[in-house]
């Protein structure tokens, strides 16, 4: 509810599009709202669509180091030591059931895996493999291009599937509608770009998965997110934020409405129960 009174124990930030601001920076009062509620007792945690290997900017942005559910929700990683906690495998049987679909629904797309090693950056294990001729959706210097019969060959932490011009909301839509349960489907930029990670496997049920030994209910979270692979989180939170500048399925999920990404909205609803 918009108007909860008591101060959450855990916070969960989405990191593009709620967290950053649309120059991929954390804003001077954004920072000093995060820090204000840490300091007070509140705990703090990332909870993105970005792999391990992407959180050192984010925790630099920040000025300290709070654990990060990457990937969906199929990785916990704690970036003050550079470990990950646990991790949910697509199976290299189910990569291969997945690309058939892909191959069946949408001849022509490009297919990319990520892969986790112990740590963020793992030399033994490239951990962005794609198909011949992927054509990213943003830049990654990181990428190993690798036969398709390869790049179904280990398991994975997330399918990317990838149709430059498309919607990813059609696509999401159109695959859906036969992959059914056996994976997780969702989408973090509507550029083409459909993101799979094991069935069952969100945002929410990372969160879940890190607060349980703590103590904490979902009740007790807040939540913050602004496109649709942030919607269980918002959903399962005690309370779900959405950024002004959400998709609209998640402005309609959210219990409230805050200010833009660009406008400092989330530090404008930590400073209702914490000033710096």
């Amino acid at each position: 509810m918009a108007d909860r009174i008591s101060p959450p124990a855990l916070i969960a930030s989405d990191v593009d599009g709620t967290l950053l601001d649309d120059t991929e920076q954390i804003t001077a009062r954004t920072r000093e709202a995060v820090r204000a509620a840490v300091d007070s007792g509140a705990r703090f945690i990332l909870a993105t669509g970005r792999p391990p290997r992407w959180i050192a900017p984010v925790v630099d942005a920040l000025g300290f180091a709070p654990m990060a559910v990457c990937a969906n929700g199929a990785v916990l990683y704690d970036p003050a030591t550079d470990r990950v906690v646990s991790a949910r495998t697509l199976s290299t049987e189910n990569l291969v059931k997945l690309a058939d679909v892909v191959g069946r629904v949408m001849p022509g797309a490009g297919l990319a895996v990520e892969r986790i090693g112990e740590r963020a950056h793992d030399a033994a294990t490239p951990q962005f493999v794609s198909s011949p001729g992927y054509e990213h959706a943003w830049l990654n210097p990181d990428n190993t291009e690798v036969s398709v019969e390869d790049l179904l060959s280990q398991p994975a932490i997330k399918l990317l599937i990838r149709q430059a011009g498309a919607a990813s909301a059609d696509m999401a839509a159109e695959l859906a509608a036969h992959i059914g349960d056996a994976a997780e489907l969702t989408y973090s930029t509507n550029n083409g770009l459909v993101e799979v990670v094991p069935a069952g496997i969100t945002k929410a049920t990372g969160i879940e998965e890190l607060i349980a030994p703590l103590g904490i209910a979902t009740q007790d979270v807040v939540a913050f997110g602004d496109m649709p692979n942030d919607l269980p989180m918002l959903r399962r939170a005690g309370h779900g934020v959405a950024m002004g500048n959400a998709h609209p399925e998640v402005l309609a999920a959210g219990d409230e409405i805050t200010a833009p990404n660009t406008d400092d909205g989330l530090a404008r609803v930590l400073e209702r129960w914490w000033r710096g």
